[in-house]
């Protein structure tokens, strides 16, 4: 994965610069997320960026995170008010992206963290809060400015870890049949293999394509964030909604 922690700095920069003006209406308006406010979506990457930024400290200390620790996190941020929620959720943002830019190259090297059912080196690490935080800022910027996208380097990041989002997301149908994608800025080849039981993204180079659309479009798209695309045919535009369909979202 290529610099996973500049891509998250300009997502941080971009979500700052989004949240910082809005007034106390838009505090409380309804983000993208359908059970979340815009301050909710700032709470939850704020209480992350704390329990993250722990969790990094704890490593490096060779300290474990007492178990009750992220709950107690949750409770205090939920007890917020928007405004706080807001304010508060800017800091820990910034220190969180600061510690991982400081982070010397000798630990990155030897870093190894279990988060959940994952086992993370580094740039894994930092990948799994950059997809967050960047569709949460998307999620926060499509209310403010309707037909926003993702930032481009940001997408070209997430490209390559698109694979783990899918076997995740990803909804069999008990078909079997493929999905073949390329995507445009960066341009990469991928098919959605469908079995009895399972959904995979697998990198495969083709001639033709079912469906073409920008990489922060499919992105959006694994995420379960792309309600519509312009430009595309009538063939195109069914396999399209076949893979929305496939990735409903988290």
């Amino acid at each position: 994965m290529e610099n996973p922690v500049g891509a998250l700095r300009a997502s941080v920069d971009r979500l700052h610069a989004l949240a910082s003006g809005l007034d106390d209406a838009q505090l409380v308006s309804q983000s993208y997320c359908n059970d979340w406010s815009i301050a909710q979506v700032l709470s939850h990457l704020g209480s992350g960026a704390v329990i993250s930024l722990r969790g990094l400290q704890d490593l490096r200390s060779g300290t474990a995170t007492p178990d009750e620790f992220n709950q107690s996190v949750w409770d205090e941020w939920n007890a917020k008010s928007p405004a706080s929620q807001i304010a508060d959720a800017l800091v820990a943002d910034e220190a969180f992206v600061r510690d991982l830019d400081a982070t010397p190259s000798e630990v990155r090297e030897t870093f190894h963290i279990s988060f959940g059912p994952f086992d993370l080196d580094f740039d894994q690490f930092v990948g799994l809060r950059l997809g967050e935080h960047v569709l949460h800022t998307w999620d926060v910027e499509v209310t403010l400015h309707p037909g926003a996208a993702l930032a481009e380097p940001a997408a070209a990041v997430l490209l390559d870890r698109l694979h783990l989002v899918a076997g995740r997301s990803g909804r069999a149908t008990g078909q079997v049949h493929r999905v073949r994608v390329r995507t445009q800025r960066p341009t990469r080849d991928f098919t959605v293999v469908y079995d009895e039981a399972s959904v995979t993204l697998v990198d495969d180079a083709h001639d033709e394509f079912d469906v073409e659309l920008p990489a922060e479009a499919f992105v959006r798209l694994v995420y379960g964030r792309l309600d519509a695309l312009a430009g595309l045919d009538d063939a195109q535009e069914v396999h399209l909604e076949h893979l929305r369909q496939t990735f409903p979202g988290f």
